[in-house]
């Protein structure tokens, strides 16, 4: 690990909710644009944009309709996960119950949905937790992340080509399966963070019935 150099000035602390203005000298603005590819489900855009500097560098992104992403949780400890082949990584991936936005749809709307069509279940009581970018880097993807509870089965209704098992899970090897690499799926481990506080008790939840959102 580097240290400063004796004498050195050392970094500014951390300012957790700097204002944009504060940002002025990080920002990039954009310069121009191009088109690649638009396909059934993404988007793929070139941009040029001009640096905090001047000068002008290029920006290569995905555009996502964004999705949402759902912990369900069982009464008895344990939470609902899925087990799908994801083609790209050409691997069983474990993963919360997910999808993406339908034009105009809210992220609530598509949670309950989603969780209805992957699982069968219905839940009585839903939180909003947040939201996450999943990949900063090449992607505008907006991933809302709710908790349900208060599960009731049902029957499943997965899309034509759409193929997954549902598992049940006790929270602590859910965890276990995190820490020891079993589960690799980005979201579901930032759902994992979310899911050890609140089972804790130290991250709150705010509990709506289904007609607040």
């Amino acid at each position: 690990m580097s240290h400063p150099h004796p004498g050195s000035a050392l970094p500014p602390l951390l300012q957790l909710n700097a204002d944009a203005l504060a940002d002025e000298h990080l920002r990039e603005t954009l310069h121009a644009r191009q088109e690649i590819h638009q396909g059934n489900f993404l988007h793929l855009r070139q941009d040029t944009v001009r640096l905090p500097d001047g000068k002008l560098a290029s920006r290569e992104y995905v555009v996502h309709p964004g999705a949402t992403v759902v912990i369900p949780l069982f009464d008895d400890g344990h939470i609902l996960l899925e087990r799908q082949y994801r083609y790209p990584v050409d691997q069983v991936i474990i993963e919360f119950p997910a999808g993406k936005l339908d034009a105009g749809e809210a992220p609530f709307t598509c949670g309950r949905r989603e969780l209805l069509e992957e699982t069968g279940y219905q839940a009585d009581e839903w939180a909003y937790a947040g939201k996450l970018h999943l990949a900063i880097g090449y992607s505008d993807e907006i991933i809302h992340l709710f908790f349900a509870r208060g599960l009731q089965s049902g029957e499943r209704h997965l899309d034509e080509g759409e193929f997954l098992d549902v598992v049940r899970c006790p929270i602590p090897d859910f965890l276990d399966a995190c820490r020891t690499g079993l589960i690799t799926d980005a979201k579901t481990l930032s759902c994992a963070l979310w899911l050890q506080n609140a089972w804790e008790g130290k991250w709150p939840l705010n509990w709506q019935a289904p007609s607040a959102f």
